[in-house]
């Protein structure tokens, strides 16, 4: 089983800045995926994708269209982490954040929450005023 630990939320204005954190650890036969996302679930919303890195190879990110250029990922494998820095947040970006480990499917896109098999940390709440 994965354990997720997201943190970093809070409340900032319109064209603020956040920086998430999240670690994760294995336990026991659980797999190792080498692809973690950012997901956000805004209230009465679906959850979505936002991020997505291929852990290790210093290449491979995605990110959703309306937060291309504003929301960077990154990963520290020592540290077993990864981090969503976000600039110029708009209030539409007020959700839950989630990370999770990704199984990339080949009839999705890579930022579908249906690529999260295993189970949801707590999340870490952001709200962005206007």
């Amino acid at each position: 089983q994965v354990q997720l630990a997201e943190s970093g939320g809070g409340s900032v204005q319109a064209g603020g800045s956040l920086r998430l954190s999240c670690t994760y650890s294995y336990s026991g036969y659980a797999t190792r995926r080498n692809c973690m996302g950012w997901f956000r679930q805004a209230p009465g919303k679906e959850r979505e994708g936002v991020a997505a890195i291929y852990l290790g190879t210093g290449i491979g990110t995605y990110y959703r269209d309306n937060v291309k250029g504003r929301f960077t990922i990154s990963e520290d494998e020592d540290k077993n982490a990864v981090y969503l820095q976000m600039d110029n947040l708009k209030p539409e970006d007020t959700a839950t954040y989630y990370c999770a480990p990704i199984v990339p499917h080949g009839g999705r896109g890579i930022l579908d929450p249906q690529n999260v098999l295993d189970p949801w940390g707590q999340g870490t709440v952001v709200t962005v005023s206007s």
